[in-house]
């Protein structure tokens, strides 16, 4: 059974730094992309960011030089460092795997950005 668990969600100030990590099991994690969705309300999801399996990384334009994806294959975990973090970064952020055949969520960890 394919698990994806988010943590490190969680209320920071305007400006501040979160690390999201998402753990993955009963897939074959080195051989998966990954990457971070986010959904604020009332609006659509949205990619965030992506890495391959050999580590090319790709970034929305409205994150680009502030969020960071990475990937420990050793450990089955993606991570997201978010560093100057503003209001409109606010959202349910989401974990996904996938390969040609099939794709995998994770449940979401909210992130609020408020003073």
């Amino acid at each position: 059974q394919v698990q994806l668990v988010e943590s490190g969600g969680g209320l920071v100030q305007p400006g501040g730094s979160l690390r999201l990590s998402c753990a993955a099991s009963g897939i074959i994690f080195r051989a998966y992309a990954m990457a971070w969705y986010r959904q604020a309300p009332g609006k659509q999801r949205e990619l965030v960011a992506s890495i391959t399996p050999v580590g090319s990384t790709n970034y929305v334009f409205s994150v680009k030089g502030r969020f960071t994806i990475s990937r420990d294959n050793a450990k089955n975990t993606v991570y997201l460092q978010m560093n100057s973090l503003k209001p409109e970064d606010t959202a349910v952020y989401y974990c996904k795997s996938h390969d040609v055949a099939a794709a995998y969520w994770g449940q979401g960890t909210q992130v609020t950005v408020s003073s």
